[in-house]
């Protein structure tokens, strides 16, 4: 993996903590707006440097939960009205449109 700029981990982070209550982002969408080169990117980060944040808005281009986290992740989805009854967060209609950074 190329080496991260604390810059991209504040892109990051700023994108996550845009994505309000009762909806949800891919780690592509978060990635394409930071204009970072992959998801997997900002999985990394995020698995770094995001305990203050609203982690459990972002979720897998299938709207599948991070699979260790799925069941903590599902909880918190489920506080805010966001519903994963097949394990799937349906992005088509919880999806929050992010602005590039």
């Amino acid at each position: 993996m190329a080496k991260i700029t604390d810059e991209q981990v504040e892109r990051v982070r700023a994108l996550v903590a845009s994505i309000p209550a009762g909806r949800a982002s891919t780690y592509g969408d978060i990635a394409s707006a930071a204009e970072l080169s992959s998801p997997r990117i900002v999985g990394w980060i995020m698995r770094t440097d995001s305990a203050d944040l609203p982690w459990h808005r972002v979720v897998s281009a299938s709207g599948k939960p991070a699979a260790h986290l799925a069941t903590r992740q599902r909880e918190l989805l489920r506080a805010e009205g966001v519903l994963t009854p097949d394990g799937r967060v349906n992005l088509s209609e919880v999806r929050f449109s992010l602005d590039p950074i």
